[in-house]
This record gives structure tokens, C-alpha cells and sequence, in this order.
């Protein structure tokens, strides 16, 4: 990769790590082509050059961080660590996703057809095998019972996650509660720690 591609790829980055730090704190209305490009120390022409829109640049940074907590949830699956460890890891990561990201103000986004097409091509051909790797990986371990099937369990934690998402969840939800939801999913899935039997 010669050096001007490399600068327009870390320039790219920058501004998608900046919008997303931005849609966290103030959501998609509030949250300004001018302000990304002030923080990104980019000019909005910039962006708009990149992106064309600030829908577009929404759309791209949801894609942009789906496919880095991917690559991030592999690090972890490599690990030479137990398997509840990773579960839980990763877990805890999708949960801060949850927390940070304001959903209410992405649901228009989310339901462009374009991204839903994304999402869903995202999952068949990211999402579905990362989850595969990871239940064959606890069944081969003994953490998750073999004739539990890969949809039952994509099921089960699909579940959790979309609680999780839900606006004010947290802020509802008091600390005992959250114990035990914790308890549910991770020794609901994979048994107690042999330390605890």
C-alpha cells in the first residue's frame, strides 16, 4: 500500500473512531458533520468527499465498528484462556456497545434497506461463523453441553443482547437484578466454575 493510500485509510479511520465517539455521547440528531471534522482535525469537505452525506457517514461508521469487535471478539476466541473467561469477555464488550451507543437515535439508520442488507450479509458471513467457532470451541472444552444446538444458543444470547439494548435498561435495572441476569448467562449456558462445585 503506497503512502497516500495509507494516509487516506488512517484519515477514513479517524474520522469513523471520531463520529462513533460522537454518537455515543450525543446520538445521531445532535451529532454534526462540523463537530466530526473539528475533532477529527479534518475540513467537512473532507468528510463529505469520503462519505458524501452524514447518513452515509453513520452508516459507515455502524459497519466500521461491526467489523472491529469482530476482529476483536477473534482476539479473545485465541486466547489461551477457560471459555467461560471468553463468553463472558465478549459478553461484557457487546454490552458496552449497548450502553454507549443511543439506539433510539440510529433506528432510522438501522432501518435503511441498504443496512439491514448489510447486517444480514454482516451475519451469514462474519456474525455466524465467529458464533460457530465459539460453540464448538465450548462444547470441545465440556462448557457447553454437546447436544445443545449453534441456533439454540444464538437464540439464547440473542435474547440477553437484546435486553441489554433497550433504552434506560441499565439505568432501571438495580444491581441485584443485574447479579442474577449475570448468573442466568453465564452459568445457565455454561455451569459453574469447577472452583464453585
Amino acid at each position: 500500500m503506497d503512502g497516500y493510500i495509507l494516509r487516506t485509510e488512517k484519515k477514513k479511520e479517524q474520522i469513523l473512531r471520531t463520529a462513533f465517539d460522537l454518537l455515543c455521547n450525543y446520538g445521531a440528531k445532535k451529532m454534526s458533520i462540523a463537530e466530526v471534522a473539528k475533532k477529527a482535525n479534518v475540513s467537512p469537505v473532507t468528510i463529505y468527499n469520503y462519505f458524501e452525506s452524514k447518513d452515509q457517514l453513520i452508516r459507515s461508521t455502524l459497519f466500521f465498528i461491526m467489523e472491529n469487535r469482530i476482529a476483536e471478539y477473534e482476539t479473545i476466541l485465541s486466547q489461551d484462556i477457560p471459555f467461560h473467561k471468553k463468553m463472558k469477555r465478549i459478553m461484557i464488550d457487546q454490552e458496552e456497545t449497548a450502553k454507549n451507543i443511543q439506539i433510539n437515535s440510529l433506528q432510522s439508520h438501522l432501518d435503511n434497506v441498504v443496512v439491514k442488507a448489510f447486517m444480514e450479509e454482516f451475519y451469514q458471513k462474519k456474525t455466524r461463523p465467529f458464533f460457530t467457532k465459539l460453540v464448538n470451541e465450548g462444547k470441545k472444552e465440556g462448557s457447553i453441553h454437546p447436544d445443545v444446538s449453534l441456533e439454540s444458543i444464538l437464540f439464547y444470547i440473542h435474547m440477553f443482547k437484546e435486553a441489554l439494548a433497550k433504552p434506560g435498561f441499565f439505568a432501571q435495572t438495580n444491581p441485584s437484578m443485574l447479579r442474577d441476569l449475570d448468573h442466568l448467562l453465564y452459568y445457565g449456558l455454561i455451569g459453574r466454575p469447577q472452583t464453585e462445585k
